[in-house]
């Protein structure tokens, strides 16, 4: 398959090398020092584009890349929901494509679903609250971090005494709180910790590195490649549908 990269950090070099590995094509490679690549036959002529950069940045990038007739993968945070019915729309109506997921790893998405199970559980035990602490690198720009927001609408879908979820400090007892750390190169981490007078009770991924993510991502475009439509991990992992 041949495969576009939107963004050549740290994400963007791991992707290619697991490209690479996997037997795939990189024939384009877009970052803040060539933007004149989106008109390139380079990127026309690649079957999906990988995107990872800021959240300021990906929603034209995402454009641009359709505007080029392919179809997109994309991993940025801190974009999508302020132009989620507009994708949507775009993706049901116009013939585009968009594989949208916070995180691609897939212990994030075993985790993801061990904690809605979980959830289901302590639903009907009120006497444990729960929070939730995520810890990323320095260089992360959203906080909560885009896995952490979809964690928690999890739980609040699950938790009938949770109704919202606040960053850092809540004033009702149906927020459910989320810390986030910003601390040196961490990759990401996440815990859910459900809590009693009697014991608690703790959930954590531990990302080592990137190349889950990297994986997840590639892994992810192949199956863009012969899909359409507004595309998430649900569609990859079928043990994500509840």
């Amino acid at each position: 398959m041949k495969i576009a990269l939107i963004g050549y950090g740290k994400m963007g070099q791991a992707i290619e090398r697991i490209a690479r590995s996997r037997g795939h094509e990189i024939v384009c490679i877009i970052d803040v020092d060539n933007p004149e690549a989106f008109s390139s036959p380079a990127l026309a002529s690649a079957g999906v584009a990988i995107e990872f950069t800021a959240p300021a940045a990906a929603y034209g990038n995402c454009m641009r890349a359709w505007q080029a007739g392919v179809k997109v993968v994309s991993g940025s945070t801190g974009w999508i929901e302020p132009h989620l019915d507009e994708i949507k729309a775009a993706c049901a109506g116009d013939g585009h494509t968009l594989f949208w997921s916070s995180n691609f790893s897939l212990g994030v998405a075993l985790f993801t679903a061990v904690n809605r199970y979980l959830a289901g559980l302590m639903n009907p035990f009120p006497l444990y609250d729960v929070e939730m602490t995520e810890v990323h690198h320095v260089h992360k720009l959203d906080a909560p971090s885009g896995t952490a927001i979809t964690l928690a609408e999890t739980l609040i879908g699950q938790l009938d005494r949770k109704q919202s979820w606040v960053k850092e400090s809540g004033d009702s007892p149906d927020q459910l709180v989320i810390h986030s750390l910003r601390q040196g190169e961490v990759p990401g981490i996440h815990t859910i910790r459900y809590e009693s007078e009697a014991d608690s009770l703790t959930l954590t991924h531990e990302a080592k590195n990137r190349n889950g993510f990297a994986l997840g991502a590639v892994l992810a475009a192949e199956y863009t490649a012969d899909h359409e439509g507004f595309l998430g991990m649900n569609d990859l992992f079928s043990f994500l549908n509840p």
